[in-house]
């Protein structure tokens, strides 16, 4: 079982264009749990296009994409989509070679994590691997005539099945290079609590879970961990209701909002459920330049006690808890991102020494 003590965790995208040097950011910041980076700088590392690598009548001039349904051959290329998956979910060695592998034409900061572990003599405690949610990218990916490949159920079945087995890849490569932690993957989902509004009119509530349920299953199934992260303000009742073994919100922004989902919430943490607090912020620039490590950390704290309240304490939280940015720092400027990274390991480090001192107390006391 996986304990997470308030560790430091990032969500992937920063500002930068070389995979090494933003990999040694990470190094950096958050040596036990390091993650691949994206970076959106680079065309095909864009949140959307990215993990579509592989989809029937994909097509890409490296400036737009869209998937081509009225080429003659699209049923034909439909078809052996299906006949690849039914075999790789059958045979993880078909699995590597196929399609659901990443490339480094959209992937290039996987490789690079993969190479970093292969050579270091100080393995981490587990890596982080990502995938875009199937309800965020069916809504930017477009078909010939400009429609949301979400709303066509056919695609909408190819897409679930594309991320969900890109994700149960990544579990079998990473699973190589952690020892008793199993990797943890993340869809990055913020389309999750957004159904309902207008930008996801005919989104219902069955689609949005049966989608993300699918790609949860397959990450356990492979013997990973899996998490959602959401950045957004919504419903919270899918996700926390969901097989999901962690859940990164954006603690900064949302908070008040996220514990109004009292009953399910604590459901999800009674159940062993991990929290990412993303309590450092990344959507305001002005924030980010603002804000401070003691302010955030005091910040935390008020909100740490707020949901102890319903009944858990403070230490049993910390110990369900990872300490992480609201979301990526793909937008924001490279000296931002550098403090976004900074601010959640020093977050990390003073919410562990409060654990440690909690733990060293209650062993005092039992005395």
């Amino acid at each position: 079982m996986f304990t997470p003590n308030c560790l430091p965790l990032l969500i992937g995208s920063l500002p930068l264009t070389d995979h090494v040097e933003a990999l040694q950011l990470i190094l950096g910041h958050t040596p036990d749990i390091p993650l691949w980076p994206q970076l959106p700088k680079n065309p095909r590392e864009g949140m959307i296009r990215q993990f579509l690598t592989g989809f029937p009548g994909l097509v890409d001039d490296g400036k737009n994409y869209r998937i081509d349904t009225g080429s003659p051959d699209f049923t034909e290329a439909m078809t052996a989509f299906y006949d690849e998956y039914l075999q790789a979910v059958e045979d993880p060695v078909y699995l590597k070679t196929s399609r659901f592998a990443l490339g480094t034409d959209s992937a290039a900061g996987f490789f690079t994590l993969m190479e970093y572990l292969s050579t270091t003599k100080t393995p981490p405690l587990t890596v982080k691997g990502q995938v875009t949610g199937p309800i965020t990218t069916g809504i930017g990916v477009k078909d010939g005539n400009g429609n949301s490949i979400l709303y066509e159920d056919n695609l909408r079945d190819i897409l679930v099945k594309l991320l969900a087995q890109k994700a149960s890849w990544q579990v079998g490569e990473l699973r190589r290079f952690t020892d008793l932690t199993p990797p943890i993957i993340f869809i990055d989902e913020p389309g999750l609590v957004s159904f309902g509004s207008s930008g996801f009119s005919g989104v219902s509530l069955a689609m949005v879970s049966l989608a993300v349920a699918e790609v949860i299953t397959a990450i356990k199934g492979a013997g990973g961990l899996a998490g959602v992260h959401i950045c957004a303000n919504g419903d919270w009742g899918p996700v926390l209701t969901s097989e999901t073994d962690i859940i990164s919100f954006d603690a900064y922004s949302y908070f008040d909002n996220f514990i109004l989902y009292k009953e399910q919430l604590c459901a999800f943490l009674a159940r062993g459920g991990i929290l990412a607090w993303g309590i450092v912020p990344t959507g305001d620039p002005l924030a980010v330049a603002e804000e401070s490590t003691n302010a955030l950390f005091n910040k935390w704290l008020v909100q740490l006690e707020r949901l102890a309240a319903f009944g858990f304490s403070e230490q049993q939280l910390m110990t369900q808890t990872l300490i992480a940015p609201s979301c990526g720092t793909g937008s924001l400027s490279i000296e931002l991102a550098r403090k976004v990274l900074a601010m959640t390991g020093e977050l990390s480090q003073m919410a562990r020494t409060l654990l440690m001192d909690k733990h060293v107390n209650d062993i005092i006391l039992q005395r």
